[in-house]
């Protein structure tokens, strides 16, 4: 990414205002470590030997899975990305000319709260993994105490880097991508000489309804991060490929999704308790020999760090839509004070790490999808976006429509939000109709939200939208202010 007068140095002053034109230099080609970086977990490890040991696939068909949701679930992350180099601001910014200033709020609020939540299991998963290696290294066990501790040391970090902003996440991305991808292949090595492949490739196939399941399940992380797209294409150029930001898009997930994800279903074969363990890191430890454990949980520590850095980037974006008037890097610290909050609990409290995300996981995809399905349609409509209309917050915006919302997709997000949620099925909720139809069997409640809103959204009558333009604000106007 090339620097601008808004983020040269290290600390990008930008808030959610449009990027002018003359400073969109970045270039297609580095959203690839940014994806990258994004999918750096051991959560795709057990989520790879949940395929094995709760699903009962084949190793073939857990190829088949690790290969179709990276596709399905970052092609609508890169799909989603080609608003950002349209309208040239974070992706809840871009929402308001769809849903209306004040319609806004109500999906945004939503996908707000929604993060506490999926910053709080990376910090765990993070402190997890900083606790094993003091365990490896030095033989210090966990206690309630250090489990504090480690948490916060880790949320301290991910405020740090995602406060400096994007020059700080993309740099830290790229440099996380080369190591994590060079011990990456270290492991494979080992696993490929150590494991007893006979009895992986003899394991019996699973049922379809299986393997559609665990497509929805791998792929249900991957929709997470559909609405924070824009906040890493808007520097893009108008003229960027749109081809180009799906497919880097893709493929930068997939080279990571599709060897974790395998990995753990090797792994899980003479491991079988790693898709129930009570913390997703520290089975690496019994696993792998020390020279190759430690420093792979250490990358691995230094990619959840930087996904949740690149979580908490979004979120502070997400705050300043909502109406906190501060710059960019003081609103990412009310996430950070609520993940060590949570995180706390989580690591204190939960018996079963994995259950819990997995439903955690089951009802984020659902309350992310409903704003996918709509945006996702207005998008396709061709929709441009007007920056002045966007920055101005007052009832003479061009985006307040009626009394500040745009009623056919507050009623299509509403309707999709509630359809999705009767059809997912979950240790923590179950929709009346999830026992009694396919959708709800293969775990596809996201699938439908999408699906459900995206069709009655492009139904609806639609308020006109204005011609995308840099006019100067209308007198009656209230125009935001967020950069630092």
């Amino acid at each position: 990414m090339s620097k601008t007068a808004e983020t040269e140095g290290a600390l990008e002053t930008r808030g959610i205002e449009q990027v002018p034109d003359h400073e969109r230099t970045a270039r297609v080609r580095g959203l690839f470590p940014t994806w990258v970086g994004a999918n750096i977990s051991v959560l795709l490890l057990t989520m790879g030997a949940s395929l094995a040991v709760a699903y009962g696939l084949s190793f073939w068909q857990a190829l088949a899975v690790a290969a179709a949701a990276p596709v399905l679930s970052y092609g609508l992350v890169g799909l989603v990305g080609i608003a950002g180099k349209r309208g040239g601001a974070p992706g809840m910014a871009l929402s308001r000319a769809v849903f209306g200033q004040r319609g806004n709020l109500l999906p945004g609020s939503l996908i707000w709260v929604a993060r506490w939540g999926w910053e709080t299991i990376n910090a765990v998963t993070g402190a997890y993994a900083l606790l094993t290696v003091l365990d490896i290294v030095f033989g210090i066990e966990a206690n309630s105490v250090l489990d504090l501790v480690t948490l916060l040391v880790f949320v301290v970090g991910t405020f740090a880097i995602s406060g400096l902003g994007i020059n700080a996440v993309q740099k830290c991305n790229t440099y996380a991508a080369y190591l994590f991808g060079a011990f990456s292949l270290l492991v494979l090595g080992y696993l490929v000489v150590d494991t007893d492949w006979s009895a992986v490739f003899d394991r019996p196939a699973g049922s379809p309804a299986s393997v559609i399941t665990g497509i929805g399940l791998i792929a249900a992380g991957g929709v997470s991060w559909i609405p924070s797209a824009p906040d890493f294409t808007r520097y893009l150029p108008r003229t960027a490929s749109s081809k180009g930001i799906v497919g880097v898009t893709i493929g930068g997930a997939g080279i990571v999704v599709l060897p974790m994800v395998l990995m753990g279903m090797v792994m899980a074969v003479s491991t079988p308790d790693l898709a129930s363990a009570a913390d997703p890191v520290s089975f690496l430890g019994e696993i792998l020999p020390t020279w190759i454990a430690v420093p792979y949980l250490l990358i691995a520590l230094i990619g959840m760090l930087l996904i949740n850095s690149m979580s908490m980037y979004s979120a502070g974006f997400t705050a300043q839509t909502l109406g906190f008037r501060v710059p960019r890097h003081w609103a990412v610290s009310v996430n950070a004070v609520i993940s060590l909050a949570f995180g706390g609990v989580l690591m204190l409290v939960a018996t079963s790490f994995m259950g819990s995300f997995i439903a955690f996981l089951s009802l984020l995809a659902v309350a992310f999808s409903a704003w996918v399905g709509v945006f996702g349609a207005d998008l396709l409509r061709g929709r441009e976006y007007d920056g002045a209309a966007l920055a101005d917050t007052g009832r003479g915006s061009a985006y307040w429509y009626r009394g500040g919302f745009s009623p056919a997709a507050v009623a299509a997000w509403a309707v999709g939000l509630v359809a999705g949620l009767l059809f997912t099925t979950s240790d923590w909720f179950t929709g009346p109709l999830a026992a009694n139809n396919v959708i709800g069997e293969y775990g596809l409640g996201w699938v439908a939200t999408v699906v459900v809103s995206g069709l009655l959204y492009l139904a609806l009558p639609k308020p006109k939208a204005p011609t995308a333009s840099a006019s100067a604000p209308r007198p009656a106007a209230r125009r935001e202010t967020t950069a630092a």
